[in-house]
């Protein structure tokens, strides 16, 4: 069953303030705690033989589910930004990031 638009953003808001909780890193830390970073996800990373991983997310977080074409490419479809309360219906316009809170990345090794 998918969710309403009403259900998604609810739940982007829930998993945005505990990323945004602010954290105490250890060490090397030149930023405020609960900073975080954006990871890009490249456009042509691949998992397995499926299609590009970028394509699964925005399969995956789509409103209105898009068409995926012989080649890979996403057509038609529409997602919903709880960041600036905005809809998409161009793919190719939304960047895929990771959100990791800058005290993990130091503690996972960002400072090697």
């Amino acid at each position: 069953m998918r969710s309403t638009t009403a259900q998604t953003a609810a739940a982007a808001r829930s998993v945005l303030a505990v990323l945004l909780t602010p954290t105490t890193a250890t060490a090397h830390t030149a930023s405020s705690p609960g900073d975080t970073i954006a990871l890009p996800v490249p456009h042509r990373v691949r998992a397995d033989e499926v299609p590009y991983t970028r394509n699964e997310v925005l399969l995956e977080e789509a409103v209105t589910a898009p068409e995926q074409e012989a080649s890979c490419r996403l057509t038609g479809g529409s997602w919903y930004s709880p960041y600036d309360d905005t809809y998409f219906t161009v793919a190719r316009a939304l960047d895929i990031d990771h959100l990791v809170p800058l005290a993990e990345a130091w503690d996972s090794g960002a400072s090697t």
